[in-house]
């Protein structure tokens, strides 16, 4: 038996009462009796202590440095495209003057902090583009090109102009033929001084122009059988003359790789004006034109215009009838509709884009 101190006895509360009370407090107190525990104090707020570039300004294709210093944060991101960020910095490239916005964050919100690069655009160079054509070329022409590349200009700042000739021109008594012989003839076999017939050569124009664009007009699809002479200096039509040509032009082009050349595939003949043996022949060509002759990374394009032009005709051989003004020369309408795609395709060559891009510009 436990014994009461004099007090707890002199009150009448006897030992096993009071260890029975303190246990039955003690029980109450860890079932949520008493004061809470305290809540820990809220998270620190996100804080950008600074945001800066590095430099300032630039000019257009050069490159600046963001930096910054962060504290509280869980997260850094920055507008413009550019997302996540993690470090202290970053380099950017704006093509205009551009505010990026830093924006930090941690759970309990988020804070922000701006920086402007300013960039200064140069004044635009201007590139000079000669449009070498006769009769099929002219018609193209006609449907809008100088128009929409002054558009383009407009809308880009750009300043890229164009001109068009008649070439070979026979103001000098040079016949009125432009075929690969012809090209052959005018720029391979004739250089530095000497010209056939005063026709300026590739030297005489390189030197006036930044782009080149030539062509063949439709007589160029008549590919004649083959007569087992090729020869690079035989204006006879066959498959092996052309390319003969072909390769001997692609490496004469080569020798200016400041300037860049732009080469229609032939216009095609109707079939009322051929057969289907010579159209059969000029696709063939046209497709070694494309498939083998044309490299990627040199500085010398094609735009199939032979592809637009045979595009939902019989077998895809022959100048759709539908885009004909009534003989094989396409008609205004057409014209009108392919500009634009000829106009596309040159600026992608002028800015890079000409191992890309759409070969018909469509």
């Amino acid at each position: 038996m436990f014994e009461c101190s004099r007090s707890l006895c002199r009150h009448g509360i006897s030992f096993p009462i009071l260890l029975a009370g303190l246990l039955l407090a003690a029980i109450i107190g860890c079932e949520g009796g008493g004061d809470p525990a305290p809540l820990p104090p809220p998270p620190q707020s996100p804080a950008i202590q600074s945001f800066s570039a590095d430099p300032p300004a630039i000019t257009a294709g050069q490159s600046a440095t963001l930096s910054w210093t962060a504290s509280g944060t869980t997260s850094l991101s920055i507008d413009q495209g550019i997302g996540t960020v993690t470090g202290a910095s970053r380099v950017v490239t704006p093509a205009v003057t551009t505010t990026y916005t830093l924006t930090a964050a941690n759970a309990s919100g988020s804070v922000t902090k701006t920086v402007t690069v300013t960039v200064t655009v140069p004044s635009a160079q201007v590139l000079r583009i000669i449009y070498l054509h006769h009769s099929t070329g002219g018609v193209i022409w006609g449907g809008g090109v100088e128009e929409q590349v002054n558009a383009y200009n407009a809308d880009h700042g750009t300043q890229y102009q164009i001109t068009e000739t008649n070439y070979p021109g026979a103001d000098h008594g040079y016949p009125w033929d432009n075929y690969p012989y012809d090209y052959w003839n005018l720029w391979v076999r004739f250089t530095g001084a000497n010209r056939d017939r005063q026709e300026l050569n590739l030297d005489d124009l390189a030197a006036q122009y930044d782009v080149l664009v030539f062509k063949h007009c439709y007589p160029v699809s008549a590919v004649a059988a083959p007569d087992g002479n090729a020869n690079v200096a035989s204006d006879a039509k066959t498959i092996a003359n052309y390319q003969l040509q072909y390769e001997a032009l692609k490496a004469r082009m080569r020798q200016f790789p400041s300037k860049k050349f732009l080469l229609w595939t032939g216009a095609a003949l109707r079939k009322a004006d051929t057969s289907r043996t010579k159209a059969l022949r000029a696709k063939q060509f046209f497709d070694w034109v494309k498939s083998t002759w044309d490299e990627a990374g040199d500085n010398i394009f094609l735009w199939d215009f032979y592809a637009l032009e045979t595009a939902g005709s019989e077998e895809g051989l022959y100048l759709n009838d539908a885009f004909s003004s009534g003989d094989s020369h396409p008609s205004d309408a057409f014209a009108q509709a392919v500009a634009p795609f000829f106009v596309k395709r040159l600026v992608d060559v002028i800015e890079g884009r000409g191992d890309s891009g759409s070969m018909t510009g469509n």
